[in-house]
């Protein structure tokens, strides 16, 4: 079982407060990174996010603060600290009213830092000092930072028992999230139960959840303990739950009021203590106003909420999902695979993929059925996806503000190979090279990524 170390990000134009913030770190056995500068500080956030960036708040060109506006908007669960001279302390004060995790004054005393990191990587969703085995999101294969982002902020509400509800496309993983939500909290060691509430007839449904008592309806031959019982000192996932007709919402409701549960045919409520997460492809606000799911439901369930973002938004995981697809696939059909031909990948990365994560796999999983060779061809993928595949966006539409992070997501499809991040960008490799000197990506970050 290997460990690995807390990741620190130091941002300053100073070099000799770039080495001794390192010394000082490293010392205290913390991997860490640094950056001469804001910009160059989020080029290498686009390469992999760290547990806390520690960054001086007066620097040349973009500031401090302005950087942790800029992780802010899509790490806010990130911890920022600011360092600051004597002069700046309520700058320093200010920023932290404003979410800056804290703050340190130049010269800084060791034992503070240490201090103020430690309680900084402790509330940040580290996994370090884990083991690898015992890790709560084995499941989730992923390069996209939008969802470590949504990762990190999980591992945080895990250890509450607050409810979640996740939204997202079918099939961009939503209950595997809410699995390793489970894991990741006080009641990974009792149960997990998932039902689906649209895939269960209304008069079942309520019988499948709360239970029922012998002879309470026709065909009730026995005591029946309900889902909600089962999962007792666990976690109950209620997918699709804007399927859930209104009847059992009001009963559902009381559950999450009460802490009870009343099985069909029962007089008496009983205790239970399980946590509720939902999840549902549905816009929920538009069904609260179409009158078909409860308000007050709806703000029980949605103590705290992710998106999940759809697979057409995290292109740079098609090649790490599609190649961890076809290992597992290979060994299920026990056939020797050695991996895609360039152009069915190109095409892989291209699709618009409507039915995301399980689309994907299911592509995969019929051109591993028809194969014959040991690579998996463009005529395999091309037949599974029945000839239809959208154009990946054109380097030319994509807008100035999302260049760093368009550049980043080719040098991570691409491991960092310039020719072929050039290629999907139509572009040619001098314009190419020139557009990364210009957001400070360097490709030998994304190498082996």
């Amino acid at each position: 079982m290997t460990m690995s170390k807390a990741r620190i990000l130091i941002v300053d134009d100073d070099p000799d407060l770039l080495r001794l913030l390192t010394l000082r770190l490293e010392g205290a056995d913390y991997a860490v990174d640094s950056a001469d500068s804001a910009e160059r500080a989020l080029a290498k956030l686009s390469v992999a996010i760290p547990q806390l960036v520690i960054t001086d708040l007066r620097m040349s060109g973009m500031d401090g603060m302005a950087l942790f506006e800029n992780i802010h908007k899509s790490n806010p669960a990130l911890p920022v600290i600011i360092l600051t001279a004597h002069g700046t302390i309520p700058e320093a004060v200010a920023a932290t009213q404003r979410g800056v995790f804290g703050y340190l004054t130049k010269p800084f005393d060791s034992r503070d830092l240490l201090q103020q990191v430690e309680k900084a990587v402790a509330l940040s969703g580290s996994r370090s000092g884990k083991a690898d085995s015992e890790d709560w999101r084995a499941g989730i294969i992923t390069r996209s930072l939008a969802l470590e982002s949504i990762l990190g902020k999980a591992k945080l509400v895990a250890a509450s028992d607050a409810s979640v509800l996740l939204r997202g496309e079918s099939g961009t993983g939503k209950e595997l999230l809410a699995r390793a939500i489970h894991k990741a909290s006080s009641r990974s060691a009792k149960p997990f139960i998932a039902i689906n509430c649209g895939a269960i007839p209304e008069q079942l449904l309520e019988s499948e959840l709360f239970g029922h008592t012998k002879g309470s309806f026709t065909g009730a031959a026995r005591d029946y303990k309900g889902l909600f019982q089962a999962a007792e000192g666990g976690t109950v996932f209620l997918d699709e739950i804007g399927d859930m007709p209104l009847p059992l919402q009001v009963k559902l409701l009381r559950v999450l009021q009460d802490k009870e549960i009343r099985p069909i045919g029962n007089t008496q409520s009983m205790p239970v203590d399980v946590r509720i997460i939902s999840a549902t492809h549905r816009n929920l606000e538009e069904a609260i106003k179409a009158g078909t799911f409860r308000e007050d439901l709806y703000y029980r369930l949605n103590v705290v909420a992710f998106v999940l973002p759809a697979l057409s938004e995290r292109r740079e995981d098609i090649p790490v999902l599609a190649t961890h697809f076809l290992a597992l696939l290979a060994e299920r059909y026990k056939k020797p695979l050695n991996g895609f031909a360039s152009e069915a990948m190109e095409i892989l990365v291209r699709s618009s993929w409507p039915g995301n994560v399980r689309e994907l796999y299911n592509v995969i999983e019929q051109a591993v059925a028809l194969s014959t060779t040991s690579i998996i061809t463009l005529a395999l993928v091309d037949s599974a996806m029945r000839g239809q595949s959208a154009e990946l966006s054109s380097f030319e539409s994509a807008r100035s503000e999302f260049e760093r992070d368009y550049l980043a997501k080719l040098l991570k499809i691409t491991g960092g190979n310039v020719t072929q991040a050039a290629k999907l960008a139509k572009r040619n490799r001098t314009e190419f090279y020139k557009l990364l000197q210009r957001h400070h990506l360097d490709p030998k970050l994304f190498k082996g990524i």
